[in-house]
């Protein structure tokens, strides 16, 4: 692809570099700029978390010193005063809405692209006010980008964004890099020496990713069939689930490994992979598990796992919160011996270079004022 017209310094703003997967897509979008031979800053209100060392060399680091993202907007338009980028990118609601104020605020004439990672209900009153912010400030944007088509068909009603203005660009992923990391040794203490088979799940311990229906299938699956669930990644339920697996009787076959720097050697090991979202945007850790080369088994939530298995054409769906059919799915795809024929093309399909070219092709056109 050509060098874009004039977005030559890109300002990609993020909440944090947590272990999440928002960050890691955005991490590997400021990276992947940079590469391609654009200044990028990558700004945050505080540059703290696990992802920090998988930021590029190529890539400046603006730490806003703050401690939330709605407090860093007045120190973030004074960023874009004094730095003056051609484009500003945000990743999630929140860095959406305070990326908008701050462009106000600086009346910069940076293109402004949001990307929205979920489309999950407004349960409470903050996230409420989050939504009304959202609706109104997101006429704003040069452009919204959301990451799985579902997606996009609720922020557009939502947000009342016009055709034009919207548009999907899955998240990408670094086929090449996860196969090379995915050779790498594992530490099997974390498992034990029983040779078992081993379902792998990997996502934050948040309500979104509805642990609770994953132990309740297992416990289910693991009356029937001995096997070990290992669960990679943190979040504020982790003790509620720890004491829900000793209370289903389950705790002794349950490993909560926390976060794991290399997800990928385990997802190339096991025996099955599942996801039990309630909700999701695109979820990226089922494409790594899909180019890691495993079998999936994953809940047909809104949105992404029916657009990425195709209707169930490379793994399982079963519904929302029913842990008896996981359950079942669970068993048939363990007692299968046939893989999906050859998952890693469909993973092909979300390669990184496709989304940086897509990135690249909606902003030329903000700024030759077509979409």
């Amino acid at each position: 692809m050509n060098d874009l017209i004039s977005a030559k310094h890109i300002a990609i703003y993020l909440p944090s570099l947590g272990g999440g997967g928002a960050e890691r897509v955005t991490v590997m979008l400021a990276n992947g700029f940079a590469a391609r031979g654009h200044r990028v800053d990558l700004v945050l209100p505080s540059a703290q978390g696990p992802y920090r060392d998988k930021v590029s060399a190529q890539v400046k680091i603006v730490d806003l010193e703050k401690k939330r993202v709605f407090a860093s907007i007045g120190a973030f338009a004074a960023y874009l005063k004094r730095e003056k980028p051609d484009a500003v990118i945000s990743a999630m609601a929140h860095a959406n809405i305070a990326a908008l104020m701050a462009i106000k605020i600086a009346h910069s004439r940076a293109k402004s692209i949001v990307v929205e990672h979920t489309s999950s209900a407004f349960s409470d009153a903050k996230s409420y006010m989050v939504h009304l912010l959202r609706k109104f400030l997101y006429k704003r944007a040069d452009k919204i980008v959301c990451v799985s088509k579902g997606m996009q068909e609720q922020i557009a009603s939502l947000v009342g964004a016009r055709p034009e203005q919207i548009c999907t660009i899955y998240n990408p992923l670094d086929v090449e890099y996860i196969k090379r990391r995915s050779q790498e040794p594992v530490n099997s203490e974390l498992i034990g020496e029983r040779n078992v088979p081993l379902i792998v799940a990997a996502g934050r311990l948040t309500r979104a990713k509805d642990y609770p229906t994953l132990l309740k299938a297992f416990a289910i699956a693991r009356s029937r069939k001995d096997m070990r669930l290992l669960i990679l990644g943190e979040g504020e339920e982790r003790e509620r689930l720890e004491r829900m697996a000793q209370e289903l009787g389950i705790g002794h076959d349950v490993i909560f490994a926390g976060f794991q720097e290399n997800p990928f050697a385990w997802m190339a090991r096991c025996d099955l992979y599942v996801m039990s979202s309630a909700w999701e945007g695109l979820p990226g850790a089922l494409l790594e598990a899909m180019a890691c080369g495993a079998k999936i088994v994953s809940t047909d939530c809104r949105t992404g796992p029916n657009e990425i298995l195709e209707g169930g054409k490379w793994g399982r769906l079963v519904p929302v919160g029913d842990a008896p059919e996981l359950a079942r799915a669970m068993i048939e795809a363990l007692d299968d011996d046939i893989r999906p024929p050859n998952v890693l093309s469909r993973a092909n399909d979300f390669r990184l270079d496709k989304s940086i070219n897509q990135y690249r092709l909606i902003l030329d056109r903000a700024f030759i004022n077509y979409s």
